[in-house]
């Protein structure tokens, strides 16, 4: 049970984000990003599916020419011994090897042709993972984005701002709460990213997973480096005293929790 990764679960996390980030932050664009990731979610839950399941008619047509190969193959060498009996020759070293270059020759052109029917289902829904991944880097830089100009220096209101300065409303409380949730969701980004090596044993896809999951914990590493800092303003008294605290109280709630 808990060798595995469940797709359920994971849109169910997104989709009560979702819910938490709302009650929070109704009029945040952030909303409309989260709601992406639990489209997404969703979508990725149907993929893995498609994933997992069989193609029996690719299967069979698949099957179909790798037997007409073989077959012609084994034509080929049945009606050129045919013929050097009716011929009644004697085959000579020269003749034999020049024969035997010919026949491995087709032989290897069959294996790889083979070969590339094989792998032709894994290839098309590797093809399609890659695509699924390449949407997911692009959302992560999406929240990367969003939490790029939530400066932790900026609740201290120091100097004045300019008219191209980003307009800033949150309280320190607010701002920690608003980080958080752009980490939780890298994190699930992350875990979508998994469903697609967990579903699909593949080593290009397994790379393309790694790279996702190194970008967004580079990504969270960055905001929990936001977060200190807020904290260790409050302990410096840089901070109203308690401006944290519940931040503090909801981090030990349920995951329900806002």
């Amino acid at each position: 049970m808990y060798r595995t990764l469940d797709a359920d679960k994971i849109v169910e996390t997104a989709e009560r984000l979702g819910q938490r980030l709302q009650e929070r932050f109704p009029d945040r664009g952030l909303n409309n990003v989260c709601a992406e990731l639990r489209d997404v979610a969703r979508e990725t839950q149907e993929r893995c599916r498609w994933i997992r399941k069989p193609h029996l008619l690719l299967r069979s047509a698949v099957a179909a020419v790798i037997g007409l190969l073989l077959l012609s193959f084994l034509t080929l060498v049945i009606t050129f011994g045919q013929t050097s009996r009716v011929a009644d020759e004697a085959v000579g070293f020269v003749d034999f090897v020049q024969v035997l270059e010919a026949g491995l020759n087709d032989l290897v052109m069959v294996g790889v042709a083979v070969f590339f029917l094989v792998t032709l289902e894994t290839r098309f829904k590797r093809s399609k993972a890659l695509r699924s991944l390449h949407e997911l880097r692009a959302l992560a830089h999406v929240i990367d984005m969003h939490q790029l100009t939530k400066d932790p220096e900026r609740v201290l209101q120091r100097g004045r701002d300019t008219k191209s300065s980003p307009v800033h409303t949150l309280t320190p409380f607010e701002l920690t709460r608003y980080l958080d949730y752009c980490s939780e969701m890298l994190s699930i980004v992350g875990k979508i990213g998994a469903l697609y090596a967990q579903n699909l044993n593949d080593a290009v896809v397994l790379a393309a997973v790694n790279e996702i999951e190194d970008v967004t914990a580079a990504m969270s590493q960055k905001i929990w480096q936001k977060i200190g800092q807020l904290q260790e303003m409050e302990m410096r008294g840089m901070l109203p005293k308690g401006a944290l605290e519940r931040s503090r109280v909801e981090a030990g709630r349920t995951p329900a929790a806002g």
